[in-house]
């Protein structure tokens, strides 16, 4: 597997963005519906990412462009309770299998608790059915806690969500 990097987004990043942001199978999970323009996916970045506190894009070393592309994404989120951020990680359908994601949330970890002043906690928030993501957070490391029941509503439907933590004490998996 090709080296995973993590490095803030650009507003040129759109168009690669887009390939897996407008994936309604990347999506299916995802609280927000596929992107239907680079415009608008322009302006989340401009809007949401740029500013965000911690959003990264994920990219591959080994890809033929030094790994300048975007095949993803992972962000920390600070809550309201400082001690807590949450997580989100999304990749193009051609790098799911591939540890990609297992490696950004690695990643992701070892620097959201550095750059991020107080946190002690970062949790993931993940559909029942969504086996591929929790794999990927179990092999970074995450630990399930709970299956929280009808707990919030994806596209329509109720459902339920299993909620991961890892703790700044916890050791990172390499």
């Amino acid at each position: 597997m090709e080296t995973v990097t993590l490095r803030r987004f650009e507003l040129a990043d759109a168009d690669a963005m887009m390939a897996w942001a407008s994936d309604p199978e990347v999506t299916a999970f995802m609280t927000w519906e596929p992107y239907e323009s680079v415009d608008s996916l322009r302006a989340f970045i401009r809007d949401t990412v740029l500013p965000h506190p911690w959003f990264r894009a994920i990219c591959l070393a080994g890809d033929g462009d030094g790994g300048a592309t975007p095949v993803g994404a992972v962000s920390v989120t600070p809550t309201a309770d400082r001690c807590r951020a949450e997580v989100a990680v999304a990749v193009a359908r051609a790098h799911w299998g591939k540890g990609v994601a297992t490696a950004a949330l690695r990643r992701a970890l070892a620097a959201a608790f550095a750059d991020l002043d107080g946190v002690e906690r970062v949790e993931a928030l993940v559909d029942v059915g969504n086996a591929a993501s929790r794999r990927a957070l179990e092999k970074a490391g995450f630990q399930q806690e709970a299956v929280l029941r009808s707990y919030c509503v994806v596209k329509g439907q109720l459902r339920d969500m299993v909620i991961y933590s890892f703790i700044s004490t916890d050791p990172l998996v390499e």
